[in-house]
Formats: C-alpha cells, structure tokens, sequence
C-alpha cells in the first residue's frame, strides 16, 4: 500500500468510528428518552400540581446515571428512586396541609 491510500482508508476507519460512536451516542439518548417518557406514562395520574417536580427528578436521575461507566443500567434504579422521593415529598405536604390547614396558603 502507498502512503496515500494508507492515509485514506484510516481517515475511513477514523470517520466510520466516530460515525458509529455518534451512533451509539444518540441510541442511547433515545433510550433515556423513551424510559423517561414511559416513567412519566405510568405517572399520569400522579403528575397534578407537581408534574413539574417529577420530571426534574428525572433529569436529575439522567444526570447522575450519565456520570457512571453504565448509565442505562443505573437511569431506571436512580429513576424510580427520585420519583419515589418526590412521591413521598409530596404525600408529606399532603398530611401536613390537612393537619395544618392554616398553614397550605
């Protein structure tokens, strides 16, 4: 092989590699998407006045899975665990307010 076609079948491989790369990449965007969306789904009727709270505690989630060697492993677990936390939160305002109505305004 002479020099010239050595350099173009690695700017091939380099761009085929990072090609794939971005493709893995936005696989892997879609997914997080898709599990958020079917979290949120299952939510439905819980997303009231705190909707809001619950997809923040989803992109917190997402946040944290992204920093670890397997975030598609780690987004359900750590998702459903800030769900679960702001389900509780919120259950918590709940009683409060009915205890203390003076104090929900």
């Amino acid at each position: 092989m002479n020099a010239k076609t050595n350099n173009q079948f690695e700017g091939t491989a380099e761009n085929t590699f990072a090609a794939r790369c971005q493709s893995c990449y936005k696989a892997f965007v879609a997914e997080i998407e898709q599990a958020k969306h079917m979290i949120v789904n299952e939510l439905n009727e819980r997303l009231d006045t705190h909707g809001n709270l619950f997809r923040l505690a989803l992109n917190e989630a997402e946040a944290l899975a992204s920093q670890t060697a397997y975030p598609h492993l780690f987004f359900p677990a750590l998702a459903m665990e800030r769900v679960q936390a702001v389900s509780n939160w919120r259950n918590r305002q709940r009683a409060l307010n009915q205890q203390h109505p003076s104090l929900a305004a």
